[in-house]
């Protein structure tokens, strides 16, 4: 099976998403150089995973690393609705800075409960970085909090997504680039 094949288009090549991981690990060194604070860098998995192991290489600072883990889609292509964090965070970010990484923004549920979770937990500031952002489908407003920031790497088409960690049923996380997914795939 060659799943190239179930792409409908490629939206970022490999290298279009490496340069511009670049461009974001650059944009967050340059905001916590001055800080003199080693941030702690949340992965939301799975999806976030391919995307935060090259940021991290790309950020020359002094950085903690944690992940949190959260469901709302299970095998669909439509959210829940209702995101519940199964797997908690093992540091403590009492008083730290926290980025928290995520592979899609969509509706904006899951980031407005992560970022509620993480300020119930004490984090003095709450930024968000983010490969891909569908404004298109936002439901629910966020904010950063503190001192926190928005880092979004593209804005995305109101289209189902694959690739670089993103998936349909699990599957499609490994494509070095990101792509629509047939409708015929998922249908």
């Amino acid at each position: 099976m060659n799943f190239d094949d179930h792409i409908l288009e490629v939206l970022w090549s490999e290298d279009q998403i490496s340069r511009r991981v670049s461009d974001l690990g650059s944009q967050i060194c340059a905001d916590f150089q001055s800080r003199n604070e080693v941030p702690v860098l949340v992965g939301v998995a799975n999806g976030a995973f391919v995307f935060l192991a090259d940021l991290v290489r790309k950020i020359r600072l002094p950085l903690t690393l944690d992940f949190v883990r959260v469901v709302s889609y299970g095998i669909g292509t439509v959210t829940s609705g209702i995101p519940k964090i199964i797997v908690d965070l093992k540091l403590n970010v009492l008083g730290r800075h926290v980025v928290l990484v995520e592979d899609i923004v969509d509706t904006g549920n899951t980031l407005s409960i992560l970022i509620q979770y993480l300020k119930s937990k004490g984090a003095s500031s709450i930024s968000v970085c983010t490969l891909l952002d569908k404004p298109s489908r936002r439901r629910v407003h966020f904010e950063p909090e503190g001192e926190g920031k928005y880092y979004c790497g593209f804005e995305c088409p109101d289209q189902f997504v694959v690739g670089y960690g993103l998936d349909y049923a699990e599957l499609y996380r490994n494509l070095p680039y990101i792509g629509v997914l047939k409708p015929e795939i998922y249908k």
